[in-house]
């Protein structure tokens, strides 16, 4: 198991200030604000945005003009430009599914996942079923941050046939380090989408976890998840010769940035060894290989 260090006292100040606001209502008016199409108001935001994240690079984006897209969330949810992140020759190799920050990774152990140092939650509430769990019992995940600055589209770490996906209601807590560290069983609690894959390999998951700020999940197969932020879960069956993926296509986004948990079946993969949390990665580059 490799995961980031305990929370310190700042880590735990941060994370109760954040819990104490009104997060559904602050994330609805935030979506609502990135959805605005008035031309000064989104170029304001984007313009405010590029000022305080000067490192992104549009040169990146298949529409480079920052100005030229129609809302801010249209920006903030841009497309990589063809050929921007190849995937490797090695056909074995498993993939990064997303720009971001390496969290925790490791072997599923006991049903557990490590959150941070000492701290664990179970696969079985991270996604919502014991049943489906029960088909990763020894199996591997790795967890990743998507920053505001990153790009935020998720991609496919192998190629694979979707079979179900299931929304989880849940809390909008922070997920940037600082609250991961901090909160409890954080990713079990939050909000989340559930997309579970077969492939050559055995089940491959993909959980979408929504985040305070995080204004929406969308899916490739379903279109918007989320919102509206409902009290019930909701799960959903697909006939998997329907939606077939090759590794590194797009499945799904966010509006406004959060987390991504990808797990494995046992004795499907090998980590690289030289991954560790809080290194940064990119969309394809290589995560793993196949055994």
């Amino acid at each position: 198991m490799s995961a980031p260090l305990p929370a310190t006292t700042g880590d735990r100040i941060f994370a109760t200030t954040l819990g104490c606001l009104p997060t559904r209502a602050i994330s609805r008016a935030a979506l609502s604000l990135a959805g605005a199409r008035r031309r000064w108001l989104k170029n304001a935001l984007i313009r405010a945005f590029l000022k305080g994240y000067p490192a992104i690079d549009m040169s990146e984006a298949a529409e480079p003009d920052a100005y030229a897209y129609d809302s801010f969330n249209a920006f903030f949810t841009r497309r990589l430009a063809s050929g921007a992140r190849p995937a490797p020759d090695d056909a074995t190799a498993l993939v990064c599914p997303v720009d971001g920050t390496l969290g925790a990774l490791g072997d599923i152990e006991a049903g557990q996942l490590f959150q941070t140092k000492g701290v664990a939650y179970d696969v079985a509430s991270l996604l919502d079923d014991s049943t489906l769990a029960a088909r990763f019992t020894g199996g591997r995940y790795a967890t990743f941050y998507l920053a505001p600055s990153n790009y935020h589209r998720v991609h496919m770490p192998s190629a694979g046939r979707l079979q179900a996906t299931r929304y989880v209601p849940g809390r909008l807590f922070g997920v940037n380090p600082r609250c991961v560290r901090a909160v409890s069983r954080l990713f079990a609690r939050n909000e989340r989408l559930v997309s579970l894959f077969e492939t050559e390999n055995g089940p491959m998951a993909l959980v979408l976890v929504g985040a305070f700020i995080v204004g929406g999940i969308h899916d490739v197969a379903t279109g918007r998840v989320c919102p509206p932020h409902r009290r019930a879960a909701r799960a959903q069956r697909f006939n998997p010769a329907d939606h077939a993926y090759e590794r590194g296509d797009e499945m799904g986004h966010f509006c406004l940035g959060s987390s991504v948990i990808a797990l494995f079946g046992a004795d499907v993969m090998a980590f690289d060894d030289v991954l560790a949390p809080g290194m940064p990665v990119k969309l394809n580059a290589p995560l793993g290989h196949c055994r």
